[in-house]
C-alpha cells in the first residue's frame, strides 16, 4: 500500500468514525449498506463444483451463478482473491453466450468483467472456471494432517468468516448479498463429506473418486458456506424434526455423546425461545482435529476445533465439559442470530457475536445452574471493562472499511461488551418484554439483514421503554461511566446522589461523555428499584435509612461504582454475607478503582481479607487475578515477597480444607476451586505444592489414570513450569503421540510455561513445525512471552515473521505480533513493538499495535504507583 493510499485510508476511517458517532443509525436498507461491491447486481444462486487435489494442495472449480441485474450496468464485479480464472462467460435471454475477460484487483480482492454492451435488468447466468490453493492456515479451504492410531491422515475443511469465501469461490462476499448455494464435490472414495444441507446422492467416478451432491441452501451470506471432508464418522439423533449429527475423525464417537445430548437440549430451548423453529433439515456439529481455535457457525454445518466440542467421559476435566456446552450453545444460537437474521455489514458484527454470547450464557444457566455461569460472565465482563477503560478502546459498533478491519472486529468489545450490554438491557426491560421483542425481530427479519435500529424498534415496541435513546449511547460511544455515590439521611429518608463521568485507567478522558444509565438502587437483603438518568447527576430518595445502600445489587450494569467512604465501609463490613453478585461487583469495582488511582491498595487488601472463606469459584478467580497482577508487577522487586506471602495466607487455608484429592459428593465448583488454588500457590513458588505436582506427574508417566481429570491441568502446568530437560522431553514425546486435540493442547500449553530459557527456545522452535496445526503453533510464541520470556519471544517472532504470519487466520493477522509483548510492563517493549509494526505493516495493523502498547504502558504506570503502596498494605 502506497503512502498516499495509507493517508487516504486513515482520513476515510476518521471521517467514517465521526459520521458514525454523529448520526443515529437507520434501519437496514440494501442500497445504503456499506461495502466495496456495487449494488446493481445481486446473486440469486451459486451452482458450484469443486475438485480438490490433496496431494498437490490445490483445487479446480467451476460454477454457474444465477444473477439478477437490478439496474442497467456495463460491469460485473464480485470478490475473488488467490484464485485464477480459467474461463468466464455470460448468458441469458436476448444475449446468447458472451465470453468475458477477467480483471482481478489483488489489493481490493475483486474480480471484474467489463461488458461491451450495457446489461439490461433481468436474470442471467455467469459461468466461471477457476483454480486455487488449499491452504495450511484456516482461510478458505484448508488441509489438516492428523493421526488415527498410528496411521497418518489428511482431511479438508473450510473457514470463510469474515471475507475468505472468495479464496474458494468467486462470490459476492459481503453479508448483504444473500444467495442460495448448490454444491457438488469430487473426493476420494474413502472420504465422507458434509456441507450446509443434507447429501442428496453420491455417485462413483473413475480413478477412485466419488461425487457428492448436496441440496440447495436457503438464501444466506457467503461466509456461512461450508465443506468438510475426510475419513469421518457420524452419530445422530432427532429433535423437533431435525436430524442432529456429531461428526468426528475415526474412533472418537464415544466422546461425541455429551455434545449430541447438549445439541438436542439447545435446539429445543432455542426453538421455544425465539418462536421461529430452526429451518434446516439437519444440523451437523463437526469436530476437526485442527485448523482454528473455537468454532464457526456455518448454517447447518457448524465446525469446531474438536477440543471445544468433544468430551471424553473418562479423561476430560469439568472445564472441558463446560466449554463444550458453552461454545455449543453459542454456535447453535448463531443459527438464529447471524444465520437466519444477519447483520447488514461488519460494523454491526455484535448483532451476531454479542447476542450469541448473551444467549449462550442464558441457555447454559438454564440447563446447568450449578455452574453459576452468570457469575462467570461477570468475571469475563471485568476483563473487557479493563480494555474498555483505555483511550485505545472502540465502540461496540465501529466503522469497517477494509477486510482487515472486518477481521479485527472479532474482539472482546464485540463479544463480551456486547453480551454485557444486552444483559443490562434485558434486566431493565424485563425478561418477558425483551423476549417478546426478540421474537418479533426474528419473525420480521428472517432470511434477511438488519442494523441495530431494527432491533431497537422491536424491543421498544415490545417494552414501551425508550430503547433507542438508551442503547445508542452504549453501542456508538466507546468506554463506560463511573457512578460516584454519596448518601445522607434526613427525616428518616435516605437521599442518594449519583453522578457519572467516563471511567479511564490510563489517562483522564477529555470528551466528557455521558450515558443513559439504567441503574438499580436498593439495600442489602432488600428490594431494589430502577432509576434511569442521563445527565451528569441525579438524586434518588429511599423511604428509609435502614440497611446498607447497594447500587446494582444483581451486578447487571456495565459501569463502575464508587461509594463514599461510609457506604463502602458499610458494605465491606459485611462482605462475607453479601449476595454472590454484590460481593463480586464490590470486589471488582474496588480493584479497578485501585488501578485507576482512585482508591488506595490498602482498602482493597482489607476487603479481600474479609473474603477468606469464600465459597464461589468466580470470586476466587477475581481475587487471585488481581493479586497475580500485583505479583507480576513486582517481578524482580523486593515487594514480591510481601505479595506472595499475602497470597499464601489467603489461599493456603482454603486449599488445606479442600485437600489434594476429589471427595465423594463434591460439587463441580469445589473440584475446580481445588485446582485453582493449587495452581495459584504453585505460581508463586510454594515448594510443597510444586513438589506434590511434580510427584504426581511422575506417577502420571507410569499410569495416566493416577491423576484425576480435575487435577490434570494443574499437574501438567507444574511439570511444564518447573520441570527439567527430561521432564520437557517426556511432555514433547506425549505431544507427538497425542490422539486428541484436548491432549495435544494440554501438553503444548505446559511446554510454553518452561522457566528455563533453553527449554523456552525449544518451544519457540515448535512454532515452525509442520507437524503441528497452525492454530496451535500460533499460540506458542505469545505464551512463551507470558512465561517471562518477552525479549526471547520477540526476537524469535521478528526473525521468523514471514513463516509465523503465514500461519495466522484472518482474525489474528494484525494482533499476532503485538500479542507477543502485550503481557509486559516495560515501556521499552511497547516502543520496540510499535516501531517495528509501523515500519513493516499498514495502518490497520498499527491500531492493534497501539492497543497492545497502551496496555503495556498502563501496566508500567500502575507498577510505579502501586509498588510503593504494597509495603504499607501488606506489612
Amino acid at each position: 500500500m502506497t503512502l498516499l493510499k495509507q493517508l487516504r485510508l486513515a482520513a476515510a476511517i476518521a471521517l467514517a468514525c465521526t459520521a458514525f458517532a454523529a448520526n443515529a443509525e437507520a434501519p437496514y436498507a440494501f442500497a445504503t449498506t456499506p461495502g466495496k461491491l456495487p449494488k446493481d447486481i445481486v446473486p440469486v444462486q451459486y451452482a458450484a463444483h469443486l475438485i480438490p487435489d490433496l496431494a498437490a494442495n490445490t483445487f479446480l472449480g467451476s460454477q454457474t451463478v444465477e444473477i439478477e441485474v437490478l439496474k442497467t450496468t456495463s460491469r460485473i464485479m464480485l470478490n475473488a482473491v488467490d484464485i485464477e480464472i480459467d474461463a468466464a462467460s455470460l448468458s441469458g435471454k436476448n444475449i446468447g453466450a458472451i465470453k468475458l475477460a477477467p480483471l482481478i484487483d489483488k489489493e481490493q480482492e475483486t474480480l471484474s468483467f467489463a461488458l461491451a454492451q450495457p446489461l439490461a435488468p433481468g436474470r442471467y447466468n455467469l459461468a466461471l472456471k477457476f483454480h486455487g490453493l488449499i491452504n495450511r492456515e484456516a482461510r478458505g479451504m484448508f488441509h489438516m494432517k492428523y493421526k488415527a492410531g498410528s496411521a497418518a491422515r489428511t482431511m479438508i475443511a473450510t473457514n470463510m468468516e469474515p471475507t475468505d469465501t472468495r479464496r474458494l469461490l468467486p462470490t459476492w462476499d459481503e453479508p448483504a448479498f444473500r444467495a442460495a448455494f448448490k454444491l457438488t464435490v469430487d473426493l476420494p472414495s474413502n472420504f465422507k463429506a458434509y456441507s450446509n444441507t443434507p447429501l442428496e446422492r453420491q455417485e462413483k467416478l473413475d480413478g477412485g473418486l466419488q461425487r457428492f451432491h448436496f441440496g440447495v441452501t436457503p438464501k444466506m451470506p457467503s461466509y456461512l458456506f461450508v465443506l468438510v471432508a475426510g475419513q469421518l464418522e457420524r452419530v445422530s439423533a432427532r429433535q423437533d424434526g431435525v436430524d442432529i449429527g456429531i461428526v468426528t475423525t475415526e474412533g472418537k464417537l464415544p466422546s461425541a455423546a455429551y455434545a449430541l445430548a447438549a445439541s438436542k437440549d439447545l435446539l429445543r430451548y432455542y426453538n421455544n425461545y425465539f418462536g421461529v423453529p430452526y429451518p434446516l433439515a439437519k444440523l451437523d456439529q463437526i469436530a476437526i482435529p485442527g485448523g482454528f481455535n473455537g468454532a464457526m457457525e456455518n448454517w447447518g454445518g457448524i465446525v469446531y476445533n474438536e477440543s471445544t466440542l468433544l468430551v471424553d467421559p473418562q479423561k476430560s476435566p469439568d472445564s472441558v465439559r463446560q466449554t463444550s456446552f458453552g461454545i455449543n450453545a453459542h454456535e447453535v444460537a448463531h443459527q438464529w442470530f447471524g444465520n437466519l437474521v444477519t447483520m447488514g455489514w461488519w460494523d454491526n458484527l455484535w448483532l451476531n457475536e454479542g447476542f450469541a454470547s448473551w444467549m449462550a450464557t442464558k441457555a447454559t444457566d438454564h440447563f446447568h445452574p450449578e455452574w453459576r455461569v452468570q457469575l462467570g460472565a461477570l468475571a469475563e465482563r471485568e476483563s473487557v471493562m479493563n480494555l474498555d477503560a483505555r483511550k485505545t478502546t472502540h465502540p461496540i459498533q465501529t466503522p469497517v472499511l477494509t477486510e482487515a478491519q472486518a477481521a479485527d472486529a472479532f474482539d472482546a468489545i464485540t463479544y463480551a461488551k456486547g453480551q454485557a450490554f444486552l444483559r443490562m438491557l434485558e434486566a431493565y426491560l424485563g425478561e418477558e418484554p425483551f423476549r417478546k421483542g426478540i421474537r418479533a425481530y426474528m419473525a420480521k427479519h428472517q432470511y434477511g439483514n438488519t442494523t441495530t435500529a431494527d432491533l431497537w424498534a422491536a424491543l421498544e415496541k415490545a417494552s414501551g421503554k425508550p430503547v433507542e435513546k438508551l442503547a445508542s449511547d452504549w453501542t456508538t460511544q466507546p468506554g463506560f461511566p463511573l457512578l460516584k455515590v454519596e448518601q445522607s439521611c434526613t427525616d428518616g429518608k435516605r437521599r442518594v446522589t449519583l453522578s457519572q463521568e467516563q471511567f479511564r485507567l490510563d489517562e483522564a478522558a477529555v470528551e466528557k461523555r455521558l450515558w443513559n444509565v439504567p441503574v438499580q438502587v436498593g439495600t442489602v437483603g432488600g428490594k431494589a428499584s430502577y432509576a434511569l438518568f442521563s445527565g451528569a447527576s441525579t438524586t434518588v430518595t429511599q423511604p428509609s435509612c435502614e440497611g446498607a445502600l447497594v447500587i446494582d445489587p444483581a451486578s447487571v450494569g456495565y459501569f463502575r461504582v464508587q461509594y463514599d467512604q461510609a457506604g463502602f465501609d458499610a458494605l465491606a463490613g459485611q462482605a462475607a454475607k453479601l449476595p454472590d453478585t454484590t460481593r463480586l461487583k464490590l470486589l471488582g469495582d474496588t480493584w479497578s478503582l485501585v488501578q485507576a488511582d482512585r482508591v488506595q491498595l490498602a482498602s482493597y487488601v482489607k476487603l479481600v481479607s474479609a473474603y477468606a472463606d469464600e465459597p464461589r469459584l468466580a470470586v476466587w478467580n477475581a481475587m487471585l487475578d488481581s493479586l497475580a497482577t500485583l505479583d507480576i508487577l513486582a517481578e524482580g522487586e523486593p515487594e514480591r515477597a510481601l505479595v506472595r506471602r499475602y497470597i499464601t495466607s489467603l489461599a493456603a487455608p482454603k486449599f488445606a480444607r479442600l485437600g489434594w484429592d476429589d471427595k465423594p459428593g463434591e460439587s463441580t465448583e469445589e473440584r475446580q476451586l481445588r485446582a485453582l488454588l493449587a495452581g495459584a500457590l504453585a505460581k508463586i513458588g510454594d515448594p510443597a505444592v510444586i513438589a506434590e505436582g511434580r510427584a504426581r506427574f511422575a506417577l502420571f508417566l507410569k499410569d495416566p489414570a493416577s491423576v484425576s481429570p480435575s487435577m490434570i491441568d494443574f499437574v501438567m502446568r507444574v511439570a511444564g513450569r518447573h520441570g527439567d530437560a527430561a521432564t520437557y522431553d517426556a511432555l514433547a514425546s506425549r505431544l507427538a503421540q497425542a490422539q486428541t486435540a484436548e491432549e495435544r493442547n494440554r501438553y503444548a500449553r505446559s511446554m510454553t510455561l518452561a522457566s528455563d530459557p533453553a527449554l523456552a527456545r525449544r518451544t519457540l522452535a515448535m512454532a515452525l513445525s509442520p507437524e503441528l496445526p497452525p492454530q496451535l503453533t500460533s499460540t506458542l510464541v505469545p505464551a512463551v512471552a507470558r512465561a517471562e520470556h518477552v525479549e526471547l519471544a520477540w526476537a524469535f517472532a521478528t526473525a521468523n515473521r514471514a513463516a509465523l504470519m503465514k500461519d495466522q487466520e484472518s482474525v489474528n493477522q494484525n494482533s499476532f505480533l503485538p500479542s507477543v509483548v502485550a503481557s509486559s510492563s516495560n515501556p521499552a517493549h511497547a516502543d520496540m513493538m510499535e516501531a517495528y509494526v509501523k515500519q513493516n505493516f499498514g495502518p490497520d495493523a498499527q491500531v492493534e499495535a497501539q492497543r497492545a502498547a497502551n496496555a503495556v504502558r498502563t501496566r508500567a504506570a500502575q507498577k510505579a504507583r502501586l509498588l510503593p503502596q504494597v509495603r504499607a498494605a501488606l506489612k
